[in-house]
């Protein structure tokens, strides 16, 4: 069972949808703050949290628009926009069916993965695509992954994380540079091995700055077939 929401977090709840229905996104915590007469964005992201823990809406760390409806939170008004029939928002439940999720170009060195500057954009998705549900999708750059499938401007599906098992693909970062490859970890030994016999696998030594941002969770092809 669902925890009761207060009146507040009943109103930004309803708020979010709305801005989905309209614009396709979620707002961020400054639109929030405005639009509910807030003095700081700091008082929106509070109620979202709460929102979070009672189980409505998924917050994704590091970008602006980073707020998931979950699916009861999505099919299911709280307050305001009860009543309403579907035909008074239009495009609302292929909206809200879908994840958002944003998209990572290139990272500046030394910049969190999440880092706003980095997402071009956010992209809505259908959930079952994947293995299990993304923070974000990341622009592959190059073609070391290529006998796996991953293609240069593919855009692989990453749940942020800094674990992963032996033989699981990754995003890992060396120091300032992010990449994709596959872990190989025996014993002391961590390996980062591509997919591409034109290319060497990577052996990580104590000073190299290194660790594991995601798994990837799937992929979504960007080129045509040949």
């Amino acid at each position: 069972m669902a925890l009761k929401l207060t009146a507040r977090q009943s109103q930004i709840l309803d708020l979010i949808r709305q801005a989905i229905s309209r614009t396709g996104r979620p707002p961020t915590r400054a639109e929030i703050a405005h639009e509910l007469g807030f003095r700081s964005a700091n008082a929106a992201e509070d109620h979202l949290r709460a929102l979070e823990r009672k189980g409505h809406i998924r917050l994704t760390a590091g970008t602006s628009r980073g707020i998931q409806l979950l699916d009861d939170a999505a099919s299911q008004p709280s307050g305001a926009s009860a009543g309403k029939r579907p035909s008074e928002t239009p495009g609302w439940f292929e909206a809200t069916g879908s994840l958002l999720i944003p998209l990572i170009g290139r990272v500046a060195a030394g910049h969190p993965i999440l880092a706003a500057e980095h997402v071009e954009r956010e992209v809505a998705v259908a959930p079952q695509l994947f293995t299990s549900s993304p923070d974000y999708l990341l622009r592959v750059r190059g073609s070391s992954m290529r006998d796996v499938g991953i293609l240069d401007g593919d855009l692989l599906a990453v749940r942020s994380t800094p674990e992963a098992r032996n033989g699981q693909i990754v995003v890992a970062r060396l120091g300032d540079d992010v990449t994709v490859k596959r872990l190989e970890h025996l014993g002391q030994t961590i390996r980062l091995l591509p997919e591409n016999p034109d290319f060497e696998p990577i052996e990580v030594g104590a000073g190299d700055g290194f660790a594991i941002e995601g798994v990837a969770v799937g992929l979504i092809r960007t080129t045509p077939l040949h």
